[in-house]
């Protein structure tokens, strides 16, 4: 690997509370050690489209608090093309752009591993989802936000669910991992939570409440988490209540749940994982992955991590049916 002058930063897929952490930290450090940084907008859609621009701090300047990214995002089905991918490598020459930083979730990390091997070009990947269903890492970008405004949405609908003696079936975002639903299960003390992880049991689940609504002093409202791939949030609400007699709702909390000031969690992680990104180009290292690992920041081969696969929360999915009711 040749040595970089010059860094050029995108955010890609789904955008997530503190994306603009990790823009400011890359930005900061990159200027630090006398490189440019170019910030690329709209992600790989911007790159192909030549919409970048030279960053200085004054760029990054009052963003940590500020969720969503201020480089934009978009799905680009141009970059899943060779053409398209080649008008991207293109515009990185003229712009004199020696290695990408890529924020995003699993889908724009394979195209940081495909752009990397047919243009041998450095790319350093880190972790931007609220999912957090990213294999190689412990934790991503964004996924501690969610799971806070989730749980604190969570709590205002149990006041008017609490008043109405009715059952919510909440349904969260993760698309198809259900790390978000389990721990927000959990920290809003839900009746039950369903995951595509794990088969559920409606008339289980039904008999329980019955059971609770039943006891002397018993419990009149409830609250199910449902994760968002199980897709089958509005057939549970309708069955529960024909199973149990309690009239159910559906909340959607949707894309809510990307939005808003990121936690001072992803704050400083986003911040040590930027810092990271731009030691290893430094150090002549590229085609990483930044990720964390029992509490700590490392890194791990572009191809290795998207390679394997995330084990489901096992221990805190038992902890939260051991403890529910």
């Amino acid at each position: 690997m040749g040595k970089i002058n010059c860094i050029g930063i995108l955010t890609s897929g789904g955008d997530a509370p503190g994306m603009n952490a990790a823009i400011r930290a890359v930005t900061r450090a990159g200027i630090a050690a006398g490189l440019k940084v170019k910030g690329i907008y709209r992600g790989y859609e911007g790159l192909i489209n030549n919409e970048i621009q030279e960053f200085t701090t004054e760029n990054v300047s009052n963003i940590i608090q500020r969720g969503g990214t201020i480089l934009k995002t978009a799905r680009s089905k141009e970059f899943l093309t060779p053409e398209g991918r080649k008008k991207a490598y293109d515009n990185m020459v003229e712009q004199g752009i020696d290695a990408l930083i890529i924020i995003g979730g699993n889908g724009s990390l394979e195209g940081a591993r495909i752009f990397a091997e047919e243009f041998d070009v450095p790319c350093i990947g880190l972790p931007g989802t609220i999912d957090n269903d990213i294999a190689c890492t412990d934790y991503t970008i964004g996924y501690d936000t969610a799971m806070n405004t989730a749980l604190e949405m969570i709590d205002k609908l149990r006041d008017t669910t609490q008043s109405h003696d009715r059952c919510s079936v909440v349904e969260v975002m993760g698309r198809k991992a259900g790390f978000i639903a389990v721990n927000v299960a959990i920290a809003v003390g839900a009746e039950a939570v369903i995951t595509l992880e794990r088969p559920y049991d409606l008339d289980a689940i039904a008999a329980k409440m019955v059971k609770t609504k039943n006891e002397k002093g018993g419990k009149h409202h409830f609250i199910i988490v449902v994760a968002e791939g199980v897709g089958q949030t509005e057939n549970i609400s309708r069955t529960l209540q024909e199973m149990t007699g309690i009239e159910s709702r559906v909340t959607v909390l949707g894309h809510v749940q990307r939005g808003g000031s990121p936690t001072l969690r992803d704050r400083v992680i986003a911040t040590e994982m930027g810092y990271h990104a731009v030691e290893l180009l430094e150090q002549g290292i590229g085609n990483r992955i930044v990720g964390l690992k029992d509490g700590k920041v490392y890194d791990i081969d572009l191809q290795e991590g998207l390679a394997m696969k995330k084990p489901f929360i096992d221990q805190r999915y038992d902890i939260f049916y051991d403890t529910a009711y």
